[in-house]
């Protein structure tokens, strides 16, 4: 039996702006500030306050919303109402009427209602041009009532100067707006100013307050959707605003073809081949990582004599510039990595005497020296590559050091258009031999377990050798000997 065609009209469908994330939280507040209007559900008394010369319309305190928010929605604890009550004034529901600040505080401090019409669920993304005309219009109108604020007058100042070519027009769109709220009731526009106040508030905040529009899950999906275009709070048209989106046209939609599938399942294959791993490996590694340098943390384990950091006393500082041999603590974080023995400038010094000794200090020196070069100013580094070039990698280089064939032609072709990082690559092998051969062989050698396992003695009155004097004795000895079997072999 045959179907009958389906109305295309008939079909419900739901707007994507109403199912997002910010729409239904806009909604829920909605709910809440209408419920707190109604005064047939007890809702929150709205009165006029009468003051000196003066009446106040239209307003609360702050105590009613926070008695109101707890007996309503069942919340026991005044600091949550009043934090719950905060984010509503942030959005600009509920305003101050006499602070810029959009905050709730629980005394009796008087709030006002924001009317529906600037409500955010109206989607309003204000352009500079309408807050132009709002701070111009403020400008005309009564001074004593709305004047300025300092980061309001900056602004202005700086609108102008950006819209120097249409100011006029602005100032003809406040002109005219001014004329109409004079015709109005003066309580009503005492409220209907407050309300713009406190919208401009919430879109343009007081330096310092947090902009609860600027990252907005709209924005970014209006980013994807060049149709939707910026709403003008004072109507102004598209014409005398030259920085309105231009409007695209929709781009057909592309079918997916075979080579789009198989680059998705290349894709997909790379994914699973990479490396991974476990949790509990994760875990294991950070807590061993953190168990290592605990004693080096001086928020965990107190520094002794004292944390400079802390009190001010430098005296630690003092204490290891002045020591002729470095720490127990300070020689045994070298042996947790290369990168822990080349940012100490003893360990340094250490590992370049070590170096001398088997005669491969070249390796350390090029890296010092490539270090030093990304330091250098821009002027100065064309001469010291050439210089790091004559002095490690040209033919017959005094100090030659051993790259292989890949990275040697990759720095050649560098230098030819130097740059701070024109030896990455090298400074990337060396790096690698040194780790896994040199600096293997410093943790093993007996200068180094000298250093670590030297105990603090009592020197007397002519003084000890120290285990950094024995550790250089040992080295000097060592390359004396081994200059002299060289000499003897060449003989």
């Amino acid at each position: 039996m045959a179907q009958a065609p389906t109305d295309p009209s008939n079909v419900e469908t739901t707007d994507p702006e109403e199912s997002s994330p910010n729409m239904i939280v806009y909604r829920k507040i909605e709910d809440i500030i209408t419920r707190m209007q109604d005064d047939k559900t007890g809702g929150v008394p709205i009165r006029t306050v009468k003051s000196f010369l003066s009446k106040i319309p239209s307003v609360v305190t702050g105590a009613d919303i926070v008695q109101w928010l707890m007996k309503n929605l069942s919340i026991e604890d005044p600091g949550e109402a009043i934090h719950l009550g905060s984010l509503i004034a942030a959005q600009g529901y509920v305003f101050p009427i006499s602070d810029h600040v959009l905050t709730l505080k629980d005394d009796g401090t008087f709030y006002r209602f924001q009317a529906p019409y600037f409500w955010p669920s109206n989607c309003w993304e204000p352009e500079n041009t309408d807050y132009a005309i709002y701070l111009c219009k403020r400008t005309m109108q009564n001074k004593a009532r709305l004047e300025l604020a300092d980061y309001e007058a900056e602004n202005l100042a700086r609108l102008q100067r950006a819209f120097a070519r249409k100011w006029e027009f602005i100032f003809m769109q406040a002109e005219a707006q001014v004329k109409i709220d004079r015709k109005k009731d003066k309580t009503e526009r005492k409220i209907l100013d407050s309300q713009e106040r406190a919208f401009w508030d919430v879109h343009r905040p007081v330096p310092g307050c947090v902009n609860t529009t600027e990252m907005d899950i709209r924005k970014c999906r209006r980013m994807k959707n060049p149709q939707k275009v910026k709403k003008s709070v004072y109507g102004v048209t598209e014409e005398s605003q030259p920085q309105s989106p231009v409007h695209m046209p929709p781009q057909p939609v592309r079918k997916t073809t075979k080579e789009d599938f198989r680059k998705q399942i290349t894709f997909l294959n790379m994914q699973i081949e990479r490396h991974c791993l476990k949790m509990s490996k994760v875990a294991e590694s950070l807590i061993a990582y953190t168990e290592q340098y605990v004693e080096y943390d001086p928020f965990i384990t107190p520094a002794e004599p004292s944390n400079p950091w802390i009190s001010d006393d430098a005296a630690l500082w003092d204490i290891e510039m002045s020591s002729k041999e470095p720490s127990q603590q300070r020689v045994k974080r070298w042996g947790f990595s290369m990168d822990e023995v080349l940012k100490d400038p003893v360990g340094r010094d250490q590992f370049l005497r070590f170096l001398e000794s088997e005669f491969s200090s070249e390796n350390l020196r090029f890296w010092l020296a490539v270090q030093d070069l990304k330091k250098q100013p821009l002027q100065d580094v064309t001469t010291r590559v050439e210089e790091i070039w004559q002095e490690f990698l040209a033919p017959g280089a005094q100090s030659a050091i051993n790259l292989d064939s890949h990275s040697y032609e990759k720095t050649s072709q560098n230098v030819k258009d130097p740059g701070r990082y024109t030896y990455e690559d090298a400074q990337e092998h060396i790096y690698k031999l040194m780790k896994s051969d040199s600096y293997a062989r410093f943790l093993r050698s007996n200068a180094y377990q000298d250093l670590l396992l030297a105990k603090k003695k009592p020197e007397n009155e002519q003084g000890r050798r120290t285990s950094l004097e024995k550790f250089t004795r040992s080295v000097g000895k060592s390359l004396a000997s081994k200059r002299l079997t060289g000499l003897m072999q060449s003989s």
